[in-house]
């Protein structure tokens, strides 16, 4: 968006994990090899519309309430159920990828989503909605286990370069989900999105069938409660790993206390914007997220710290402009260009940072970090449009800004804590 000391249970799959890469495969290209600049691409690509997924709500919060029966005070638990599935398959599906061939892993998932797509469009209440959009959040992971698959298959010393730029697909799917969501609602209904994004999904799919390269099978498995019991217990030992996941649950919790909201005040006077002007929106976030995807190359060179504080910084400061949305929409679309670039660049750092202390353990770094993603998205979503009911878009703006300014405080004070190996240049 990392144990030399991993528990006991983990190391055998730990020591068959380092040496799956170097025992010959007739299948299996040479990683650096492997990961041509259109590999990348796709990685970024599917990356994104897989977390697209989970955001395409955002803007359609209140006409799919209204839709479905709920009030728009509790709207915000359409998108709270999608990131407790998600939390979920970070940690049972994830790790999964420290211990299969990764490419059957992400195929599997995607075409699933497909399924839980199309239920999603054809919820008919409550229950069925939430439900489906957990599972939806379920297999969305598949995100992370591109970001995991494309982080194997980088040679060390351009790993942030390639997780920033896989990285930078996935905000762009955030944002665009939001543009996409809006106009296709406009068109024909809320529904018609999950749809489109089902077809899109089989056609990427075929895309990942055809191009995406196998990956030796692991000289041996670690049972699949071990598996988990070391996914927590790479949280509790990696400090860089405890003290980075921190940090993203609170930029997340920050981005979804904007994101979840936002439709509330500009569908209603004075503005009365449609979904799909609403929509338009995320693309003022596109160039953030781009202009960030050099962050993975500053950490590359030992600046991740330097990179982190800016960006941290620039999160807070944006609350100001997104203040006077009474005022100017303008003054909206500076402010989330500003976030945007915080998130984007606080991301790619922390993910740089934790993949270089067990790189033969990315996806259960990768699922470990995500979960408190996770954990923050889901708390930013349903608090804000509780906050907003009862404060209005003041009291959003002073809870972002809140948390912006802990955000900071909790960087500061783990500054020493860091270890030069996850931050040294490469």
């Amino acid at each position: 968006m990392p144990v030399p000391n991993e528990a006991a249970c983990a190391s055998t799959a730990a020591n068959a994990d380092a040496r799956a890469p170097n025992r010959p495969s007739a299948r299996s290209p040479n990683p650096a090899a492997g990961l041509s600049p259109g590999l990348t691409l796709l990685f970024a690509v599917a990356s994104g519309l897989a977390v697209a997924n989970a955001y395409f709500a955002h803007p359609l919060l209140d006409m799919m309430a209204d839709d479905i029966g709920l009030s728009r005070a509790h709207a915000g638990l359409i998108v709270a159920a999608t990131q407790l599935g998600y939390g979920l398959g970070l940690i049972l599906l994830v790790p999964i990828g420290d211990l299969v061939d990764r490419r059957r892993l992400v195929i599997a998932q995607s075409l699933l989503s497909v399924l839980a797509l199309v239920a999603i469009a054809f919820a008919t209440g409550p229950a069925m909605l939430l439900a489906t959009m957990a599972t939806m959040g379920l297999l969305a992971v598949v995100t992370q286990a591109f970001v995991a698959f494309a982080a194997s298959l980088a040679p060390p010393d351009a790993r942030g370069r390639i997780v920033g730029a896989v990285t930078s697909g996935i905000v762009i799917g955030i944002l665009l989900a939001r543009t996409i969501a809006g106009a296709l609602t406009d068109l024909a209904g809320w529904r018609s999105v999950y749809l489109a994004s089902a077809l899109s999904t089989l056609l990427v799919v075929a895309l990942l069938y055809k191009t995406l390269p196998r990956q030796p099978k692991p000289a041996s498995s670690m049972p699949y409660a071990r598996l988990i019991a070391s996914l927590f217990a790479l949280i509790a030992t990696e400090r860089v790993l405890l003290v980075r996941g921190l940090i993203a649950m609170l930029i997340f919790a920050d981005i979804t206390t904007l994101l979840t909201p936002l439709v509330l005040p500009l569908s209603a006077p004075p503005f009365s914007l449609s979904h799909g002007a609403i929509g338009l929106f995320g693309l003022a976030g596109v160039a953030g997220a781009l202009a960030a995807g050099r962050a993975g190359r500053w950490a590359d060179r030992g600046h991740a710290q330097r990179v982190t504080g800016a960006a941290l910084l620039l999160m807070f400061a944006a609350w100001g402009p997104i203040a006077m949305l009474p005022h100017s929409m303008l003054w909206l679309v500076l402010g989330v260009v500003i976030v945007d670039f915080g998130l984007q660049a606080a991301h790619v750092t922390n993910q740089a940072m934790i993949y270089r202390t067990r790189p033969e353990a990315q996806s259960r770094l990768t699922a470990g970090y995500m979960l408190f993603y996770a954990i923050g998205s889901a708390l930013g979503s349903s608090s804000s449009t509780i906050v907003y009911a009862h404060a209005g878009w003041g009291g959003i703006c002073m809870l972002g800004a809140g948390i912006a300014l802990a955000t900071i405080f909790l960087w500061a004070a783990t500054l020493q804590a860091m270890p030069a190996s996850a931050t040294r240049a490469l």
